[in-house]
């Protein structure tokens, strides 16, 4: 599912359902960092770096500790950039070399309403004007939470180029339909504060792709080099 989403050159690694087995051991690190953390987020935990581990092992890099760094971002090996997502019931890595893009961004939700008052919380005016008129055409969306995912993604391919936070009304995101493609499409996330810096040239947005598929919403987005 992520990987229709992305580039070639990534490598996604996707785990649906919850058979009840246990994922791989952690390495002590690791452990070290959710010993407090309940069973459900340490096998979370688990799962999403089984999924990281095995999309390394694709790019020939060997598996290693991923350990959580500022603001819970994951330590990738040297040249590499990817990106975490893990929901009830579904998990995915997404990695690429450095040398092919800047920066990766994934996001998986259960597709189904937000809770009551989160929509209002994390979205400009003009963006829930919007998701009103997609509701209206394509009512088997619910656009409140793919939006919310689109914004996930674009924190998490903004934060490894910045370091810095970024607030959901710092993006202004506008989503598309894919022409005959319902549950397809793309959105376009025009930064609404500085954006990074990528070979040279100060980004003023970034593009992402969406789906809707087994009960889920996914968002990606990848940031290629400038030249």
């Amino acid at each position: 599912m992520i990987e229709e989403l992305l580039p070639d050159e990534v490598v996604a690694v996707e785990v649906h359902g919850d058979d009840g087995s246990e994922p791989a051991p952690l390495y002590p690190e690791e452990a070290e960092a959710v010993a407090q953390a309940v069973h459900k987020r340490r096998r979370e935990f688990a799962l999403v770096r089984a999924c990281a581990r095995r999309a390394m092992e694709k790019l020939g890099v060997p598996a290693q500790p991923l350990l959580p760094g500022e603001r819970g971002a994951p330590g990738w090996p040297p040249g590499l950039v990817g990106s975490m997502t893990h929901c009830d019931g579904y998990c995915a890595a997404a990695l690429v070399r450095a040398t092919d893009l800047a920066s990766v961004g994934i996001d998986a939700e259960p597709h189904r309403p937000l809770p009551e008052g989160v929509l209002e919380a994390v979205s400009l005016p003009a963006e829930a004007a919007r998701l009103r008129r997609l509701a209206v055409r394509h009512p088997e969306v619910h656009w409140d939470r793919l939006l919310f995912s689109a914004k996930e993604s674009v924190y998490k391919a903004w934060f490894p180029l910045t370091g810095l936070w970024l607030e959901f009304t710092e993006a202004d995101i506008e989503v598309f339909v894919d022409p005959d493609e319902r549950l397809h499409g793309g959105f376009r996330a025009e930064l609404l504060v500085p954006g990074p810096l990528v070979g040279g040239r100060r980004l003023g947005h970034f593009e992402g792709r969406w789906t809707v598929q087994r009960g889920l919403v996914a968002t990606a987005i990848a940031v290629p080099h400038t030249r």
